[in-house]
């Protein structure tokens, strides 16, 4: 199996008429994690949609190796089901199974998704992403809605990914206590 790596280009993005940024590139291998920073609006999510091929560059290129695992805002699990219907779904998708009790979701099996809370709701996503086995992990603001051990519970979970060989691209408004490179979406400004 080949070992994961990301890599970008003299990336550009353009919303509309506005240029985002521009000359922005990055590799990453097994271990490593990048910190993308930067105020609202400057197109941190719009990075992370390039990086997972949701969303085409204005310029350069992005190349993969290994699978890729998008935790964002829409957390995908239907609101009208009970979470452990939601989650045994993508279970039957993906065919990993989630460390539920860690995440404090156990005792929550039984509750419909439109009940949780947006922390639990959180977590029940970072049980897809555990759960799909990815190597790669492109995280936009992973740590929104979460409380002071919720925030913990993420940054263990990314240590341990990237001391198992995985990679991770974290776009957050929150310092991070994981070893991650520092992006600084401003510097790529137009």
């Amino acid at each position: 199996m080949a070992l994961p790596r990301l890599s970008a280009t003299d990336l550009a993005c353009r919303r509309g008429e506005r240029l985002l940024f521009r000359g922005l590139s990055l590799d990453l291998g097994p271990g490593e994690a990048c910190h993308v920073i930067g105020a609202n609006g400057i197109g941190k999510s719009s990075l992370i949609r390039i990086l997972a091929g949701l969303l085409r560059p204005f310029a350069g290129t992005v190349s993969r190796e290994g699978s890729v695992s998008l935790l964002d805002e829409r957390h995908a699990l239907d609101p009208q089901v009970e979470l452990g219907t939601a989650l045994a779904f993508w279970r039957g998708l993906d065919g990993g199974e989630a460390p539920l009790d860690r995440l404090g979701l156990q005792e929550l099996l039984d509750v419909p998704v439109r009940f949780l809370s947006t922390g639990q709701k959180k977590r029940a996503a970072l049980a897809r992403l555990v759960a799909q086995g990815a190597p790669i992990w492109l995280l936009d603001e992973p740590l929104n809605g979460l409380d002071t051990g919720g925030v913990a519970l993420v940054e263990g979970l990314i240590a341990e990914h990237l001391a198992g060989g995985g990679l991770a691209v974290i776009a957050s408004h929150q310092p991070l206590a994981a070893n991650a490179h520092p992006l600084a979406l401003a510097e790529f400004i137009p």
